[in-house]
This record gives structure tokens, sequence and C-alpha cells, in this order.
């Protein structure tokens, strides 16, 4: 299991269930422990070798799952009274072999980069629907974040 370096960040293995006809892959219920609320769930894709980042949502958990491609996932935590800022975390998402759900707290810049040949598709069931006035964005090439894509 992946263990993550910045407070309140964490991860659950998911189930995968497969046979010759598919696979069903699962995401989150509402009994696991990572489960809060239910704001919305939507899909995002990114193409390999391009970024999408930096995203820092005020109030929304996200809940992130890769079930098709995979992905390069970076967080960074500039939050003042947590005992991880400054903190840097990176990690591959998707399948076959990383097929993980991750929950990012509020407050907690993140971004990600389509790995391998095919375009791949992020789940996140979020906590809030999204509100634009509480999230923010930064370039990708921003020194803010020291970390270069």
């Amino acid at each position: 299991m992946i263990k993550s370096n910045i407070e309140g960040v964490s991860f659950q293995p998911l189930k995968i269930i497969s046979d010759e006809r598919g696979a069903v892959l699962h995401m989150l219920q509402d009994s696991d422990p990572f489960f809060n609320n239910f704001g919305e769930i939507y899909f995002s894709e990114i193409n390999s070798g391009l970024v999408k980042a930096w995203k820092r949502n005020k109030k929304q958990t996200q809940n992130l799952a890769v079930p098709t491609g995979s992905i390069n996932l970076v967080i960074y935590d500039d939050r003042p009274n947590s005992t991880t800022q400054g903190v840097l975390f990176d990690c591959i998402l998707g399948r076959p072999d990383h097929y993980n759900l991750i929950r990012i707290p509020p407050l907690l810049w993140y971004g990600f980069q389509g790995l391998g040949d095919t375009p791949a598709l992020i789940a996140n069931c979020a906590d809030r629907s999204h509100n634009h006035a509480e999230s923010e964005k930064i370039d990708p090439k921003s020194d803010f974040i020291p970390h270069v894509w």
C-alpha cells in the first residue's frame, strides 16, 4: 500500500474483479472510511505527456482513481499550520499495477501528467459540488511549487 508523506493525504487499494468479459473496477462506497459526503463525480481525461496543474480547492475533498491509463500525480502542501508544510509528494496512479483511490483534502495543490501511450481517465468523486469561487489555479511552470514537469 502507498503511504503519503503529506498530512491528510491517504490511499486505499481498489478492488478489480476481472474475467474474460472485462473488469469491474471499484472506486468508493458509502461504507468506506474515505467517504464523507457526495457532492459530484466527474471524469477528466489527459493525453500522454501533457500536464494539468496546479489546482487547489479551498473546501472540496478530492477522491481520485484512474481506471484507464496512468498518470503521475503530484501534491504540494503549503498550508501554514500543517506538519508537512513545504512537502512535495508524487506517485503513479492507474492500471494495471497502481489502481488505488487517493484522498486529497482541501488546501493542497495538485496536478498530474499523462503517462504511457494512451490517454488516461481520472475519476473524481468529490465531497462537494464544484464552486469556481472556491478553487484556485496557477501555471504548471510556476516557481511557487518546487516541481518541474
